[in-house]
């Protein structure tokens, strides 16, 4: 498969793939003047924050604090050298030879920064709806796998309460899903036998959970 199918977009405009995928190293030992990636990096590292800092917004309810950890933890480089593991990326990228000799192709940091690139190649030519096109499966894989996150699990502090008492049965029963395939919306609800003791709204099934356990142990006082 060619990269642009592997990530399910096709460039007008290839330069800014082929310098996606050029790491320093390729262009330093090259005798014509190669642009490598890491400019791109950069813009790329911004419109990362731009898409998630917006979907975390709009997808769930937890304050400014919480918002910032997840994000970081969803932006960071060992999320985003899983991102690029994905798509197999190390295998498209052009390095000098000592580096490719020496690991570079699996380096987490190389990755990382090169996925990076290929999200500001992305949005340089088509614009932010196919950039965030491309981030956002990412990030609703992230988010599904909560316990990789450096974040809290909610559900486990609840059960954990609730076990306490054995005669207690606690269920999350999903309410209501709402939105396009590529956007939904969940809103889950947190029962204590038949009690409702907390609801959440998230882009996943599992962070609407999430949220809903965190209400639930707000309200408890916990």
């Amino acid at each position: 498969m060619t990269f642009e199918e592997v990530i399910g977009y096709k460039f007008k405009n290839k330069k800014y793939m082929n310098i996606a995928l050029t790491h320093s190293s390729y262009a330093n030992e090259s005798k014509e003047k190669i642009t490598h990636n890491e400019r791109q990096e950069f813009l790329g590292d911004a419109v990362l924050s731009i898409v998630v800092s917006d979907f975390l917004f709009n997808h769930s309810h937890l304050a400014e604090g919480d918002l910032t950890k997840l994000r970081a933890a969803i932006v960071c480089e060992k999320s985003l050298y899983r991102f690029a593991l994905k798509i197999n990326l190390g295998k498209y990228l052009q390095l000098g030879k000592g580096e490719d000799m020496n690991g570079g192709r699996e380096r987490p940091s190389i990755l990382a920064d090169a996925f990076e690139a290929v999200i500001a190649a992305i949005y340089l030519d088509g614009g932010m709806e196919p950039a965030a096109n491309f981030i956002l499966p990412f990030v609703k894989d992230a988010l599904e796998n909560e316990k990789r996150l450096s974040f809290k699990d909610y559900k486990t502090i609840l059960q954990e309460i609730i076990q306490q008492n054995p005669e207690e049965k606690l269920s999350y029963v999903l309410v209501k899903e709402e939105g396009p395939d590529h956007d939904k919306t969940f809103e889950v609800e947190v029962h204590l036998n038949s009690n409702v003791i907390g609801k959440g709204m998230a882009g996943s099934k599992k962070e609407a959970e999430q949220f809903a356990a965190k209400e639930a142990l707000e309200l408890m006082g916990e």
